[in-house]
């Protein structure tokens, strides 16, 4: 008997054989990816974005119920705990809850007006609890700079006053000049600065809820609206735009207003010094037992503005959008009968609008090692649009490209990219601290928006999401990450 076979017989078999099994392979990722729901991806942001979170403040009660929640989804689709054998990685995280809208009242010359929440004003997230009132002083970006030559404080006395205060610095081009000028951009400095200078309170010429800032004895503050600035230099027969091009140009426009002028600020909160947060991690550890110890990193944060009194800031759009985009791709590549071969990290950011606290204690304190991680891709506000931007995308086209074969097969909307520069000035988001680490990093947003964005404002609720939107950037995710994971070549 006979029992060579033939050559041609053994190339057909073997071409069959890979031919079938590279159709079942994508048959698999096919059927993957068309179980992403956008109705699932909503419920999902609607969950984060509702009441009992109360705007998932970080450090917070309901922020680590957000948290659990999280980490129950990751449970339940098989996505592992990080960190030994827990999915919180806790940090410190001081915070103040902000018990009641509090009051702000402006006197002008023979008139009086009670400000309005939240278009006139808002609550200031840190501000001490108590009731301040005070003549009016302008103090610009309030910096003193000696050795830039700057001090906005130089020809004002504000002691016993109330200032008004700009955020931002004035210098934008990123260089090294940016650099130095940098320290002085943080809200906490210039706080600190306002306490030093004997101010008794603030307000904030910034309609923005902002925990990015710091809780001072006795100092009141408020934020508010561009309108109402101006309707107080109006009353002092100053124009405040020009005021404003004086301070970019910096020619030191700081003055006092007249006596009349006046804002009382009431407001009642309490501190919480020795809080704690928490990063939320999962893994799916990677199927090649080569491959496995080299990490991709999902991360984008959960946290958001919290509430003031009884007014809840949902932050839909941030970050809830972001967030639910994470859990459908943690969902489609834990269920994905083709599995990654690198390992995947998911991480849930705690303290990123207190000032990007959990991404830079995870760099600090990483769960695996730096150099194994061969991308971080950072979601923040991926929830409103109908295109999609990967920022430093254009640098690493190695990886990008996985999600440009990704959008160009299967979604087809608009992504571009930019390259990858330096940046001088404040780090703005999470995929900064990872990329100061030396981690190549892409920058995951929503462009072209459909809805208004509210920024930092009750409004943020899920009625400004796009859910279309939504599902195709996990549909992305899932695509591109395991296209990044299973490429042997990198």
């Amino acid at each position: 008997m006979n029992l060579k076979i033939p050559f041609t017989l053994i190339f057909a078999l073997s071409f069959a054989f890979l031919s079938h099994s590279q159709t079942s392979k994508t048959e698999s990722i096919e059927k993957t990816f068309h179980s992403i729901s956008s109705n699932e991806l909503l419920e999902f942001a609607k969950e984060l974005s509702s009441d009992k979170y109360k705007g998932r403040l970080s450090g917070s009660p309901e922020y680590f119920e957000a948290a659990k929640w999280c980490a129950a989804k990751f449970a339940e689709w098989g996505v592992k705990p990080a960190f030994n054998g827990s999915y919180f990685q806790e940090f410190r995280n001081e915070y103040s809850e902000v018990l009641s809208l509090g009051e702000v009242v402006y006197s002008g010359k023979n008139m009086q007006k009670t400000l309005s929440f939240p278009d006139d004003y808002l609550p200031g997230s840190n501000s001490a609890s108590g009731k301040v009132s005070g003549q009016l002083v302008y103090v610009g970006y309030g910096i003193t700079a000696p050795e830039l030559g700057y001090d906005d404080y130089k020809n004002v006395d504000v002691k016993g006053k109330i200032i008004i205060l700009e955020s931002g610095i004035p210098y934008s081009k990123n260089d090294t000049t940016l650099a130095k000028w940098t320290p002085y951009a943080y809200h906490r400095y210039k706080f600190r600065n306002a306490v030093k200078h004997g101010a008794a309170g603030m307000i904030y010429a910034s309609l923005i809820a902002n925990p990015n800032t710091v809780n001072l004895d006795n100092f009141v503050y408020a934020h508010v609206s561009n309108n109402v600035v101006e309707q107080i230099f109006l009353d002092a027969g100053k124009d405040y735009n020009a005021v404003k091009t004086d301070l970019q140009q910096m020619k030191n426009p700081s003055f006092a207003f007249p006596e009349e002028q006046k804002i009382s600020i009431s407001a009642e909160t309490k501190y919480f010094p020795n809080a704690v947060a928490c990063n939320v991690v999962g893994l799916i550890e990677g199927s090649d037992l080569e491959l496995k110890d080299e990490i991709i990193i999902i991360g984008g944060h959960l946290d958001g503005q919290g509430s003031m009194g009884n007014v809840v800031f949902p932050g839909a759009l941030d970050n809830a959008s972001g967030v639910s985009d994470i859990l459908g791709a943690a969902k489609a590549l834990a269920t994905s009968e083709i599995k990654p071969k690198r390992s995947v990290l998911f991480i849930l950011f705690g303290g990123e609008e207190c000032g990007l606290y959990g991404s830079e204690f995870y760099v600090k304190n990483p769960l695996f090692p730096i150099e194994k991680t061969k991308l971080m891709i950072n979601l923040d506000m991926v929830g409103n649009g109908t295109g999609f931007y990967l920022a430093n995308g254009k640098s690493y086209p190695e990886l990008y490209n996985h999600f440009e074969s990704a959008n160009n097969s299967f979604i087809h909307r608009q992504m571009d990219a930019s390259e990858w520069s330096k940046n001088y000035g404040r780090p703005r988001s999470d995929e900064s601290n990872f990329e100061k680490a030396g981690i190549k990093t892409f920058g995951m947003w929503t462009r072209n928006s459909v809805f208004p964005v509210y920024y930092h404002h009750p409004k943020d609720k899920t009625d400004v999401l796009t859910p279309e939107i939504m599902e195709d950037a996990a549909k992305l995710l899932y695509l591109g990450i395991l296209g990044v994971a299973n490429d042997g070549g990198l």
